[in-house]
């Protein structure tokens, strides 16, 4: 194959983007090599295979059928209280219990109602709600016809949340005491509201230190650098290799000893990690609970575990350090419901941001209590939570607060599905579509990579260095870093075989690293982009020789 049309100051150039910028720039060049060739009208163009993006191509149906049927029982009670046309009035709650299960009975082949019966059930046994209660928090809910009360979260609604994240994020061992919830669209709001309620609250200042376990989700990269932070950021860097040319993706006790600087204030994690796709080890969890117990015991930790359940017996480190962590779940990879916006805060009620809030100097406290003195007498009880709910609609507009109630209701749907053996089900089977995934796209592509029973699997970061490395030795791999910039394989991907991959380095990973989504393509066309890789590789290769030759 010729080397891309690229010159390598426009690859530079290009490279200063984001990856998802970045990404834009590929698909424009994918879709191009897509055109009839010269002499070839009329042939099929070459599919563009974009794994550049998370989007799963999968998605749960059965808690979808039952939120659906949970609308029409909603219609039917919004139609008995006032029908006129097109009106209807607010389902009532009294006696709405026994209703819904006579409209389950009477409704037996509505798609989604026995589902939707199971959930209500198992909701009922779990927690002994009060059916009417309950059944009317689903059903008006649904309908959407008032605001969220409470605002951070539906009373049933946290209750169940909270089970299934005890359930997945903790290996049904949540810690002791009790976890509040913010429900948020999606977790990419979690993480604006925890920045910009830490920076309101003083909690964070402009140019503080933060940590970054690194490669991580670019937008952890970025906020950081706006200038409403400009924060000083320390990167963890997981540099560990299993063997010469095979990175092992984690993180070494020296890389992780940097958070025993109380100079450190937060340190951000995505858990199971973006890209790499590894869960934690519990080595590096026991250390940094050392760090927190004998060297910054009120370092923030904030932890996006939106992989979690992807990863067998998977346990957030919300539920080692309780105290300081905030915890940012999203519904979205696991349900393929980005659309849907469905995220979620957790901070354990006893935890050191209200303790450090009740302790700033006098000053500062008037200051907040200035702040918040418009929602309460009592500003200064609080909490930090409910802070972050009031600071989503900068505070004056906090009686309209809250994530909308059909959001709320397919949250708790979602989360009742897992609970059942259906819900269960449905999670191995989609772990066994990213690792075949996984195994396809290595096999095309001839890799290795280290064996790792916390492998989510969800995307995959490849080390092309490394791997010119593994396989021609060190003067194949210094060929390349002087010849070329690292983004240049992505480009010959996208210009030669109509491939669109992430760069690594936009991550903080290496620079020489690719960004595979396992998620949103047909099983087969992993084996094509590994194969596609192979051949860009082998590319390099006979470069190289001839270089050798001539040189």
């Amino acid at each position: 194959m010729p080397e891309t049309t690229f010159s390598r100051e426009e690859i530079q150039s290009f490279a200063q983007l984001s990856p998802f910028e970045l990404k834009d720039k590929f698909i424009q060049l994918a879709t191009a090599a897509q055109a009839d060739k010269p002499g070839q009208k009329g042939t099929a163009a070459r599919a563009m295979l974009n794994a550049g993006r998370g989007n799963p191509n999968w998605i749960a149906t059965g808690p979808r059928e039952a939120f659906h049927a949970l609308g029409y029982f909603a219609l039917d009670e919004s139609r008995r209280v006032w029908t006129a046309d097109n009106l209807g009035g607010m389902p009532e709650k009294k006696g709405i219990g026994e209703r819904f299960d006579s409209w389950v009975r009477r409704h037996p082949d509505l798609p989604g109602v026995e589902l939707l019966s199971a959930c209500v059930r198992y909701a009922l046994t779990r927690w002994t709600f009060d059916k009417d209660a309950f059944v009317h928090e689903l059903t008006d809910s649904i309908t959407g016809d008032n605001y969220p009360v409470p605002d951070r979260m539906l009373v049933h609604a946290e209750q169940i949340v909270r089970g299934y994240l005890g359930d997945e994020m903790f290996d049904k061992r949540p810690p002791q005491g009790d976890l509040s919830l913010f429900a948020t669209e999606g977790g990419t709001a979690a993480m604006c509201y925890i920045f910009d309620s830490l920076m309101k609250n003083g909690i964070l200042h402009k140019g503080d230190k933060i940590a970054l376990m690194t490669p991580v989700f670019t937008p952890y990269i970025e906020i950081p650098e706006l200038d409403t932070f400009e924060f000083e950021v320390v990167n963890v860097s997981a540099s560990l290799f299993a063997e010469t040319g095979v990175r092992q993706w984690r993180y070494p006790e020296e890389e992780v000893a940097k958070l025993a600087d109380p100079s450190v204030k937060l340190v951000c994690l995505v858990n199971p990690s973006n890209p790499p796709s590894l869960a934690l080890s519990e080595r590096v969890a026991n250390q940094i609970k050392d760090i927190v117990a004998t060297a910054n015991p009120n370092l923030l930790i904030v932890t996006d575990d939106v992989y979690g359940t992807f990863v067998p017996g998977f346990r957030s480190i919300a539920a080692e350090l309780p105290r300081n962590t905030l915890l940012v779940y999203s519904y979205s990879k696991h349900y393929g419901c980005t659309g849907w916006r469905l995220g979620v805060i957790g901070l354990h009620d006893d935890n050191v941001i209200d303790e450090m809030i009740a302790n700033f100097p006098q000053e500062q406290k008037d200051r907040l209590a200035k702040r918040y003195g418009t929602l309460t007498l009592e500003p200064e009880k609080i909490r930090f939570i409910d802070r972050m709910v009031a600071d989503s609609r900068s505070v004056a507009l906090n009686h309209t607060a809250g994530l909308s109630l059909p959001q709320q209701v397919m949250m708790c749907l979602f989360s009742l599905f897992d609970m059942l053996e259906e819900g269960q089900a449905y999670k191995e089977r989609i772990r066994q579509i990213v690792h075949r995934r996984l195994d396809l796209l290595l096999e095309g592509a001839q890799m290795k990579i280290s064996g790792d029973d916390k492998r989510a699997g969800y995307y995959i970061e490849l080390d092309l260095l490394a791997e010119a490395e593994r396989v021609h030795g060190k003067d194949f791999a210094d060929f390349l870093e002087k010849n070329y910039e690292p983004v240049d394989p992505l480009f010959r991907l996208a210009e030669q075989t109509s491939v669109v991959l992430l760069n690594g380095g936009g991550f903080d990973g290496p620079e020489w690293s690719v960004r595979v989504s396992l998620a949103n393509l047909d099983d087969l066309d992993y084996l094509k982009i590994g194969h596609h890789l192979r051949e860009i590789f082998q590319d390099y290769a006979s470069e190289w020789e001839r270089a050798r030759a001539t040189g």
